[in-house]
């Protein structure tokens, strides 16, 4: 590692936008790291951010592509998992890059969100056409990747509305660590993209994967339940201010 990447990955750290309080734990300790050394190698070749926005884009969905074309195996699985990883974490470069820069724009923001929403409802949907393609297994398994497709969807709009909400009401999203936040980081965790991406080790063992699989989701749906009503509830304050 040359001493100018060493450099950029410590003016990096030093310059990196505080993590949301209670974040889950993959997320906030793992792929912002990643994150970083990524920001560092694309600083150091000039790309923009909406450039890593893209290679983060074609490792994903080069990954979810691979689920709906090739049947399961422990190989493939390995490949699905580590495109989604690099992806990931090119997501989270791509923002440390454009904050490094000064170059964020709201361009590069809806970019950003049209990629996320893309990869959170083709993710599962891949995994359905996999599993209807490639196993015998009975098709009302088809139903847990449908439901992970609609419960990820919807909590990520709901994410998304909810903070758009709050900046039309001159509200910010609390940012911070401590150890509040850290337990929270680890109850959440089964609710990390992060997660669901490893969980793609396990794609050649298809009755080991669809059980993690199915657990993910029914944490997500039931992080989802709590989480919109306290949206709700908070939006109402808002309203009333």
């Amino acid at each position: 590692m040359s001493q100018g990447y060493r450099d950029t990955v410590r003016a990096l750290a030093t310059a990196q936008k505080g993590a949301a309080r209670g974040a889950p734990a993959y997320s906030r300790f793992v792929n912002r790291r990643l994150g970083r050394f990524l920001a560092a190698w694309a600083l150091r070749r000039g790309l923009t951010p909406n450039a890593v926005t893209g290679l983060s884009a074609v490792a994903t969905f080069s990954g979810i592509a691979l689920l709906a074309l090739v049947p399961p195996a422990w190989w493939s699985g390995v490949a699905v998992a580590l495109l989604l990883v690099v992806g990931y974490a090119l997501d989270s470069a791509d923002g440390q890059v454009a904050r490094a820069t000064g170059t964020g724009s709201a361009q590069g923001e809806w970019l950003d969100h049209m990629v996320d929403a893309t990869k959170i409802a083709t993710l599962p949907l891949a995994v359905a056409v996999g599993m209807y393609r490639f196993t015998d297994l009975d098709h009302g398994w088809l139903v847990v990747p449908l439901v992970n497709a609609v419960v990820g969807s919807v909590l990520f709009f709901g994410m998304i509305l909810t903070e758009q909400i709050r900046r039309a009401h001159g509200v910010t999203s609390s940012a911070g660590a401590g150890a509040a936040g850290g337990v929270r980081s680890l109850i959440v965790l089964p609710t990390d993209y992060g997660v669901l991406c490893l969980a793609f080790l396990l794609w050649g063992a298809t009755d080991a994967f669809l059980v993690v699989f199915g657990l993910l989701t029914v944490a997500t749906a039931g992080f989802l339940a709590l989480a919109s009503r306290k949206w709700f509830r908070e939006i109402g304050r808002l309203g009333e201010r």
